[in-house]
């Protein structure tokens, strides 16, 4: 079972990467997946949700209008759209789901806690 963030790089401010999550060993259309990220010296925090019984999407107050999370089950891959990046956007970009949960939860998605599978990271700088 493996989650697999990519897409990151160097970007200048206004500008968009597209980040993907890539699932192997397990259907991925089958659970929420959760988009998170770690600036150095902060927490991690959450960014974005999808569930996947209804495709409802949560997003923090931070990146609402912004990013977008969208989900290719064809592919067992869920996509993380970020448009007009800002530099405080910058750091490490984490996927994860929570086993046997199909949905994000509502009230606390953006916890890392509830998260117990996690993908390796994929570093997203925004330059001023």
């Amino acid at each position: 079972v493996q989650l697999q963030a990519s897409g990151g790089g160097l970007v200048q401010s206004g500008g968009s990467l597209r980040l993907s999550c890539a699932a192997s060993g397990f259907p991925l259309d089958y659970y929420a997946i959760g988009w998170f990220r770690q600036a150095p010296g902060k927490e991690r925090e959450g960014v974005s949700c999808i569930s996947s019984s209804d495709g409802r999407t949560f997003y923090v107050d931070s990146v609402k209008g912004r990013f977008t999370v969208t989900r290719d089950n064809a592919k067992n891959t869920v996509y993380l759209q970020m448009n007009s990046l800002r530099p405080e956007d910058t750091a490490v970009y984490y996927c994860a789901t929570e086993r046997g949960v199909p949905d994000c939860r509502s009230g606390t998605y953006y916890r890392p806690i509830h998260y117990d599978w996690w993908g390796q990271g994929t570093q997203v700088t925004v330059s001023s």
